[in-house]
């Protein structure tokens, strides 16, 4: 259930670890991207939608481009979170889908998230466009306010995959202990009764740290570290989630 992307198995072995880039001018991007360059990680995401030229599409390729240069052989994941998802800016379902479709085409990314409750057409349009330029698709659903049962969860991973998204991808908020167990056992039954590609799931918060360390015994393919400034609450400095997630391998 793996798949290869710059000679990374992302669904084998260690979950593989993403940065965000958070930046908002061009000169926090890059010097963001050249600190990471300097690290061992496998996945580099450009949280766009942070981006203050992200609807000038000329410096936006521009800047893409540097990023390509600067970040070589690691694989770039862009994303514009919408509002409605906990992303920073608005944006129209139309100009979301048309924006993805160009830096898909640029060929300069390797993943582009698209998130998948937003409308069955155009989502269907989106993942169509970006892969027939050759760019995967994390399928993506967002809950900063709760955790939903085991099932919906599920069934939501299970709607990403039958829409086509490559990497279904769900992030939760848990309000208890128990929440983040509900993610757990939701990830497991995703990944071995119904998955046939790689996922990703984590339970927010501090509450939710364990389901970000624990991927390779759960299911979850990927898991987002923090290198300074975090995309999403409850991130683990890079550094410590490295280490952390080599102990659990190790000890497998």
């Amino acid at each position: 259930m793996s798949i290869e992307v710059r000679g990374i198995k992302i669904g084998e072995g260690i979950p593989k670890i993403i940065i965000p880039i958070v930046g908002k001018t061009k000169d926090e991007i890059i010097a963001k991207a050249q600190e990471i360059s300097l690290i061992n990680i496998d996945v580099v995401e450009w949280r766009v939608d942070f981006y203050e030229d992200v609807f000038n599409t000329e410096i936006l390729l521009e800047t893409l481009k540097d990023l390509r240069s600067i970040l070589d052989n690691k694989i770039i994941l862009f994303t514009f979170r919408t509002k409605n998802e906990g992303g920073e800016k608005e944006i129209s379902m139309e100009a979301y889908t048309e924006l993805n479709k160009i830096v898909a085409q640029s060929g300069k990314v390797d993943l582009v998230d698209v998130e998948i409750f937003s409308g069955d057409e155009i989502v269907r349009e989106n993942i169509e466009n970006i892969q027939e330029a050759g760019v995967l698709v994390v399928g993506s659903n967002h809950d900063f306010f709760k955790t939903p049962d085991k099932d919906e969860i599920v069934s939501r991973l299970i709607k990403m995959q039958d829409m086509g998204a490559d990497i279904p991808k769900i992030a939760v908020m848990p309000q208890t202990t128990e929440d983040v167990l509900t993610l757990l056992a939701a990830t497991n039954e995703m990944y071995t009764k119904h998955a046939n590609r790689p996922i990703i799931t984590m339970s927010m918060g501090p509450l939710g740290v364990i389901s970000r360390l624990s991927g390779e015994i759960f299911g979850s393919s990927m898991t987002f570290g923090a290198l300074g400034a975090v995309s999403a609450p409850g991130q683990i400095p890079v550094d410590e989630l490295t280490t952390t997630l080599e102990i659990l391998h190790k000890s497998m």
